[in-house]
């Protein structure tokens, strides 16, 4: 998951892990899931486009050529509100904050939070996968869906951790993740929600000495990421060792595991 730039102190549950980009390839386990790889038929730079990524890329170590055909205007399914519903008794939010992984195991954290899921929204495409999304063509964001029970956690409770686990002020950018995929956003559900984000926003800004760039819009459909990406640190991750979900829990977040 990717470094984490705070631009204030982050709250007693979360802290942002250090990267594991700068470990050689050799040193690295294998991973718990399928790898797409780069075409042979010519040299892939490290990064050399934030549109062209791949697992490997998202891992810092290599990039893709894949590029996803991509409609001139949005498709309808994706434009549309999203009409799941959660659990009886609970509300929908939706955060995008840089990579998904360690953003979900925040508000996993989070008492009060019943269930999470990680996905893509706000985009053009229709069912896209992770590796359309990852060229940067398809414009949609990494989000994470959180289902919360509001007797027991307030909205304005959530957006705390939202603003605490990444830096708003970087456009298409957290750390060493660069794309329209990690861009800063929160995606409402209602207009109770809709006023408490904006304003959570303007209090924001006040401290800051830099403009924040967190885009707050309607939430859109969302579309739930592949199965391995789901609760990936509590798996896990990619070296193997689970990170706890318990409620109040502050150890620190390892972004790749």
């Amino acid at each position: 998951m990717p470094h984490v730039i705070s631009t204030r102190p982050l709250s007693s549950f979360f802290s942002p892990p250090p990267s594991s980009r700068s470990l050689p390839n050799s040193l690295l386990p294998p991973l718990p899931f399928p790898v797409p790889k780069p075409s042979p038929s010519s040299p892939q730079p490290l990064r050399s486009s934030p549109a062209k990524m791949n697992w490997l890329e998202k891992l810092g170590l290599a990039s893709s050529s894949r590029a996803a055909a991509v409609p001139a205007s949005p498709a309808p399914e994706a434009a549309a509100p999203d009409e799941d519903l959660p659990a009886p008794g609970n509300a929908f939010a939706q955060f995008g904050a840089g990579c998904f992984w360690g953003v979900e195991l925040a508000f996993q954290r989070v008492p009060g939070v019943t269930r999470t899921e990680v996905g893509y929204s706000q985009g053009l495409t229709h069912r896209p996968t992770y590796e359309d999304v990852c060229t940067g063509t398809t414009n949609h964001n990494e989000v994470v869906r959180v289902q919360y029970d509001p007797s027991e956690c307030r909205y304005e409770d959530l957006l705390d951790v939202f603003w605490s686990r990444h830096d708003p002020t970087t456009l298409n950018r957290q750390g060493n993740d660069v794309g329209t995929q990690y861009r800063s956003g929160i995606y409402y559900y209602t207009p109770e929600q809709e006023k408490a984000a904006r304003e959570s926003l303007e209090r924001h800004q006040k401290a800051l000495n830099r403009k924040i760039v967190t885009e707050i819009l309607p939430a859109k459909k969302f579309y739930r990421a592949e199965e391995y990406h789901q609760q990936y640190l509590a798996k896990g991750g990619r070296f193997g060792f689970r990170q706890s979900t318990e409620k109040g829990c502050n150890d620190p977040i390892r972004c790749y595991g």
